[in-house]
């Protein structure tokens, strides 16, 4: 069983988080998406509060946390803005091809500055024709003397445009399918290397998502960062261990539109009253706090499985990513629906909050993607 009891540790890092979020983050919130700029001052509010390092072992200058604790960070900053929440996050999908390879060389360069927040690193595996299916990235790596040439496109990369170094996925075998998968580690101003451009997004706007070309892009073989032909079973891996900090996104979105839906519930005055006394709207409340808290325990029960190396890591982190988004999606709707026409202002945060939810629905493994998964997973048995 889940034990959902915190420890001291834990209740004093979320009430700093929580100062933060509510402090610092919250005013800043629609803004960020109105403008569509990716927020350096709140990169600076996290980094300074060593938020970064929590993924991190200490030897590499992070600060350990277990994974429970990482995903209630993530879901106390996702209550007030999922751009921030999702910081942490992309940093952390970033750099585990790295710390999960056995090149310790890399790991020592520059996992230090990741875990700090001095250095911005971007994944970048998604192309114009691969997203779910990684045996069609067609961006290759030739070897050439100490060199891989790459050539390629990615898109749809989140930071690319801030990024100091990208973990980029290319084929080094192209006749293998997903099996002639390599990870290398590119810095920025490697020539050949060129962030193309900007998409405009509906969604999660402070974090760019950009176009990544590779045109005779020059990498030293030691950035090769585990084998050849290795990467697909590490990718696999790592979305093990990120999909659950997406569900706990997505339960902090979904919390926090709750959270205001009651609030305005509450002080709405309609034929008189409140209109949360009417019964239509207490059963969309009512809903929404099911919801939230049965998808809180299945992400933090996935936690739990990934802190002690559980073989049900798979099953376990789709599901929690699978069903929290949802629960985030249909919440954040109904929170919208509660609010009536208030709802599609901007001057209200459930329809930022709406659009976020679609795209934690998407990312790290569309939720129809992960039903497979979680039946193969049942099947496999």
């Amino acid at each position: 069983m889940y034990n959902n009891e915190l420890s001291q540790e834990q209740n004093m890092i979320l009430r700093s988080v929580k100062d933060i979020a509510r402090g610092k983050v919250k005013s800043r919130a629609g803004e960020v998406d109105e403008l569509a700029q990716y927020p350096q001052d709140i990169w600076d509010v996290l980094k300074e509060a060593d938020i970064f390092s929590m993924f991190f072992p200490e030897e590499y200058g992070g600060t350990n946390l277990d994974y429970h604790t990482c995903c209630l960070v993530i879901e106390e900053l996702a209550k007030v803005d999922t751009n921030t929440s999702m910081m942490p996050l992309t940093q952390d999908l970033g750099a585990l091809p790295i710390l999960m390879s056995n090149n310790e060389e890399l790991k020592k360069k520059y996992i230090p500055d990741i875990a700090s927040g001095d250095c911005h690193v971007s994944f970048a595996a998604t192309e114009p024709e691969a997203g779910s299916d990684l045996g069609a990235i067609s961006t290759n790596a030739i070897l050439k003397g100490n060199k891989y040439i790459l050539n390629g496109v990615k898109h749809y990369i989140s930071y690319a445009d801030i990024a100091d170094i990208l973990t980029v996925y290319a084929k080094t075998n192209s006749e293998a399918g997903s099996e002639g998968l390599s990870c290398f580690l590119v810095e920025k101003n490697t020539p050949g290397l060129i962030i193309g451009k900007k998409e405009k997004k509906m969604s999660v706007r402070g974090a760019q998502a950009c176009e990544v070309i590779f045109k005779d892009c020059q990498v030293q073989k030691e950035n090769l960062i585990s084998g050849e032909g290795q990467a697909v079973k590490n990718l696999m891996n790592l979305l093990n261990f990120t999909r659950p900090l997406v569900g706990a996104c997505a339960v902090g979105l979904a919390q926090g539109a709750l959270d205001y839906a009651l609030q305005y519930a509450s002080g709405r005055v309609q034929f008189g009253r409140p209109i949360c006394k009417f019964q239509g709207i207490q059963f969309m409340l009512a809903d929404m706090a099911m919801e939230i808290e049965a998808a809180r325990y299945l992400v933090y029960y996935a936690a739990s499985q990934v802190e002690k190396r559980s073989s049900d890591i798979p099953k376990f982190s789709a599901m929690a990513k699978c069903f929290a988004s949802d629960v985030a999606m249909k919440v954040t709707v109904n929170a919208v629906q509660i609010l009536g026409g208030a709802g599609l202002m901007c001057d209200h945060p459930v329809e930022r909050m709406m659009r976020d939810a679609k795209q934690l629905q998407i990312v790290e493994g569309t939720n129809q993607v992960l039903r497979v998964v979680i039946a193969n997973q049942l099947l496999s048995r």
